[in-house]
Formats: structure tokens, C-alpha cells, sequence
């Protein structure tokens, strides 16, 4: 493994993981502090569009306080690869934690639960939205739990590549409304703290299986309580409410998990645990602060609109390329590769971007375990070892066909319909831009 000697100011020591938006860097300060350093993927660096939201979401990210985050203390959007640096949290994961240690019990899940819900107060405050809270993504430290991950997956969730009609997270963590593509506010991260609790006590709130049946229990039906406390199965019910607005807040969460706590000043809002001063507004807007995602004209190899003539995309390859693949079609030379799990300080982020297509009775997943599609209740899954190539096209002006061709010659279509037809050119003008990130 060739490892960076430096990476902005610091040393590199050893990786610490990788996943779909970059590598993880374990790294010392020259005054020898520890940070995790994590560098975007090379072809972001190419994309002026991401390079502005990272330097927005970075400056956001760097407002937000509290003990229980793990906080931004350098980056350089400029650099050929952008990188941020966060201070380094010695700890394994919450969810390698459970597999060696076994479920939480009830005082323990009100532990975690208050520090999540301090955490997502910090970051809520600061008009960001997590959107990607997970057990791979809390770091449970000697003096208790951070929330990681901010700066390049904000950013890179600002994207084309995530914007509207696209799902950015973990399923089985999803709300509702973010595994439709709809926008979120800080209720889904509320949600996702939900399952995270289910997580830790032993369950899962919406099984097992393939990430669009998981998706689909999210949406339409009732979460899985059985292995919580009956003490907590209230209050986490609550948070894994389908609507939004029936979902309690993060402040609220901490009256309920610590119900003997003191209470606060009745005209006092809940504040950070840490006191900060926000940066100056940035000069773009992050994704996070709630307006209407930033749109931007299609990259040059997005497809045309219904009734275009055909056109080509050709992902680049640093080897000979393979004989040219059908209009529309992209062909995965080998199969994902499997992330490693980071030990401390890092989230584990192997799957951290994904594309979600959802009609009246179809539906559409790609992420980095390969394709699923499908009618609702028989969606079928293929790995990107079993796939040949994949085509897609425009059939009328609102429905998206897209067919999976496996290496042993037969076809796999699926028709999605959209409820309008931006929301179709939205698909088409995405679908090659995450094929290309695994193939």
C-alpha cells in the first residue's frame, strides 16, 4: 500500500479506511496531535460543483459543537484531492462494539440515546442535517459517543449525484422520506437515532434482506420493537414514526431518555453543549440548511431527453478499453470492492452512496453491493460480479426502463414511472454518474 507521506500539514501514519467518497487517514499535527484526515475520491476533485459545496459545508461543519461530535479542525478544499481533518476519537464503532459485546441494556440505550440526541441538537443548531446516522458512524469513546462524518459526505450528498430523486444513507436507517428521494429536514436523522437504538438493543427495525425490501418496510410498515426494553419501545416508537412532524425533537428525546434530569429554564432554548460563533454565511448556501438543492446544468455524458437521438456514455478506463457496449450502456469490468471496517475515528462508510429510483409498483436501487429492481414485493437483487452491462432509456416522457444484462446472455428489464417528467430527466442525468463510480 502506497500511503501519502504528507497530506496538508500532517503525516500520515496509517489508513485508517475507505469507502465511496474517499480514504480515511490516520495523521499527527506537527505538534503531535492525532486527526483523522479524509480525502476525496479523485474524480470529485475534477468537479467544480463539489469543490464549492465542500468549502460551504466545511465552513458549516466548523460551527458545530458539542461533546458528543467530533470536530472539523482543518481543511483544504483547493488541494488536488480536497481533504478535511477532524480530531482523531480513539474507540471502536458502535456497531463493532455490539457484534463483540452483545446488545445494550436499558440504562445503557438511554446513555446512548441522550448523547445522540445532544449530538444531533449540536448539529441541528447549526442548520445541518446528518442524514447518514448509523451504528458504523458513532465512535464510542472512553468519555462517550461521537457522531462522525461531516464536511465531504455533505457535501458530496449537494451533488447531482444525490440530489432530489436519490437516496443518500444507510437502509434500515432511512426515514420514510428520504428512502422516497424527498427532501429531509432534522426529523430523519431523529428516525435514523430510532433505529440506531433498535440497533444496539439486539434488533433490527426493519430486517434483514435486500436494501430496497428494507426500504420498503421503512415506508409501509410498522418497525420491529421486540428486542427493545419495554421501558424505551415509547419513545423509540415515536422517533420511528412515518411522519415527520409526529417525531419528537432532539431536546425533547433528552427529557425523555433522562427523565430525572434537571429541567431547563422554561424560555431557554436547548443550546449546544459547547458554545460556538458560526462563520459568516458561506457564498453557497449548503445542501443542509434546508433550501431547494442548488441545481446545475447535466454534465456533458449525461443522456439526452425522451426522443433525443441515442447517445453513448463510455465510462474512462486506465487500461485498454473493452469493445464499444450498446447506447446507454455501462459494463462493470470487476466486481465492488469490499471495504474495510476503520477501527476508530473514521465511519465506516463503505457504502455510503446509492441511487434509488421509486414508481407505482417498481422500484430501482444502486449502490456499491451491485443492482435491484424490480415490482414492489419481488424485487430481485444482482451483485456487480453477476452483471455484464446495463442500459437504460427513456420510455415516453415519464417513465425510466432500465434493463440489467447478466454475463449469461439474458435480460432483466424494469419500467419505472415518475411523477413528473423533471423528476425523469433527474434519473437519467444521475444514472451515469453513479454507474460510473462502480464500474
Amino acid at each position: 500500500m502506497n500511503l501519502p507521506e504528507r497530506i496538508g500539514g500532517y503525516i500520515v501514519e496509517r489508513e485508517l479506511g475507505a469507502g465511496g467518497m474517499g480514504t480515511v487517514y490516520l495523521a499527527r499535527s506537527r505538534g503531535g496531535r492525532s486527526v483523522a484526515v479524509k480525502v476525496a475520491r479523485p474524480e470529485l476533485a475534477s468537479d467544480p460543483h463539489f469543490r464549492e459545496r465542500f468549502r460551504a459545508e466545511v465552513a458549516a461543519a466548523r460551527s458545530v459543537g458539542g461533546f458528543h461530535t467530533a470536530p472539523v479542525v482543518d481543511a483544504d478544499p483547493d488541494a488536488a484531492a480536497p481533504w478535511l481533518a477532524t480530531a482523531y476519537i480513539p474507540g471502536p464503532t458502535l456497531s463493532a462494539l455490539l457484534e463483540a459485546e452483545g446488545p445494550m441494556d436499558e440504562a445503557r440505550l438511554r446513555g446512548l440515546g441522550a448523547a445522540l440526541a445532544e449530538a444531533l441538537a449540536a448539529i441541528h443548531g447549526c442548520g445541518l442535517v446528518h442524514r447518514d446516522l448509523k451504528p458504523g458512524n458513532i465512535i464510542m469513546a472512553a468519555d462517550g459517543p461521537r457522531v462522525l462524518d461531516f464536511g465531504i459526505a455533505r457535501a458530496l450528498e449537494s451533488t447531482r449525484l444525490t440530489a432530489t430523486g436519490t437516496a443518500f444513507g444507510t437502509p434500515g436507517f432511512l426515514a420514510p422520506e428520504q428512502a422516497q428521494g424527498q427532501e429531509v429536514d432534522g426529523a430523519a436523522d431523529v428516525f435514523a437515532l430510532g433505529a440506531v437504538l433498535v440497533a444496539a438493543a439486539g434488533g433490527s427495525a426493519f430486517g434483514a434482506g435486500t436494501p430496497m425490501g428494507m426500504m420498503y418496510r421503512s415506508v409501509h410498515e410498522p418497525p420491529d420493537l421486540a428486542a427493545v426494553p419495554e421501558g424505551l419501545r415509547p419513545v423509540v416508537a415515536a422517533c420511528l414514526a412515518k411522519a415527520p412532524a409526529e417525531r419528537p425533537t432532539p431536546a425533547a428525546l433528552l427529557d425523555l431518555f433522562v427523565p430525572d434530569a434537571a429541567p431547563s429554564p422554561p424560555a431557554a432554548a436547548y443550546a449546544p453543549t459547547v458554545a460556538v460563533v458560526p462563520p459568516p454565511p458561506p457564498s453557497y448556501a449548503p445542501y443542509n440548511a434546508f433550501p431547494p438543492p442548488h441545481q446545475y446544468p447535466a454534465p456533458a455524458n449525461s443522456p439526452l431527453p425522451y426522443g433525443a437521438p441515442p447517445h453513448s456514455f463510455q465510462p474512462p478506463y486506465p487500461y485498454p478499453a473493452p469493445a464499444p457496449a450498446p447506447a446507454h450502456s455501462l459494463a462493470p469490468q470487476h466486481q465492488a470492492p469490499a471495504w474495510p471496517v476503520p477501527a476508530g475515528g473514521a465511519p465506516d462508510d463503505g457504502a455510503d452512496l446509492s441511487f434509488v429510483a421509486v414508481g407505482p409498483g417498481s422500484s430501482l436501487l444502486i449502490d456499491a453491493t451491485g443492482i435491484t429492481l424490480g415490482p414492489e414485493g419481488a424485487e430481485t437483487p444482482y451483485t456487480w460480479a453477476e452483471i455484464r452491462t446495463v442500459t437504460y432509456t427513456a420510455e415516453g416522457p415519464k417513465h425510466l426502463q432500465v434493463v440489467v444484462h447478466p454475463h449469461h446472455g439474458t435480460a432483466h428489464p424494469c419500467v419505472i414511472a415518475a411523477r413528473r417528467k423533471s423528476r425523469l430527466q433527474e434519473w437519467l442525468q444521475d444514472l451515469p454518474l453513479i454507474l460510473e463510480c462502480f464500474l
